[in-house]
């Protein structure tokens, strides 16, 4: 898996100020929209929606945001660890594993790093994290929905 580019200090600082990200499912071309939630701030327009990471499927969601992944954002929120492997002895997993599902992570705009010589710290950014979880309403469920 690749390294994402290190976030720019102030995107770190607009990311810090937030307390929520939303994760939602919307199939086809939406990407993920912190990054431009964070240049909607940087250029002064408020931002109208906290930022917002969307997966593709359900099984994207769920693959990504497992239980197990649910114990180690929130074991990096409460312990605040200085680097991968100190991360891994909190969660009491290998390193390597742990090393992996935060670079994906970090992908995907739920944590990013924050390097120190050689050491790369996670941080995860955000008090609340709210899935949203919409269904498709089809052609059927509209004609009789009241008006």
């Amino acid at each position: 898996m690749t390294d994402t580019p290190p976030l720019h200090p102030m995107e770190r600082e607009q990311l810090q100020r937030e307390s929520t990200l939303v994760v939602t499912v919307q199939p086809s071309a939406f990407h993920d929209d912190v990054r431009e939630t964070i240049r909607d701030l940087q250029s002064g327009k408020d931002a109208e929606t906290p930022p917002t990471i969307t997966f593709e499927s359900y099984d994207d969601l769920l693959t990504t945001l497992t239980p197990q992944v649910l114990d180690l954002i929130e074991s990096i929120r409460r312990e605040n660890p200085e680097s991968i492997n100190e991360t891994a002895r909190v969660v009491g997993r290998d390193v390597k594993n742990v090393h992996e599902e935060l670079a994906h992570l970090a992908q995907v705009g739920i944590l990013y790093f924050e390097s120190d010589g050689q050491r790369k710290r996670p941080v995860v950014w955000f008090e609340e994290l709210q899935i949203n979880l919409p269904f498709e309403r089809d052609a059927s469920d509209a004609a009789t929905a009241p008006s």
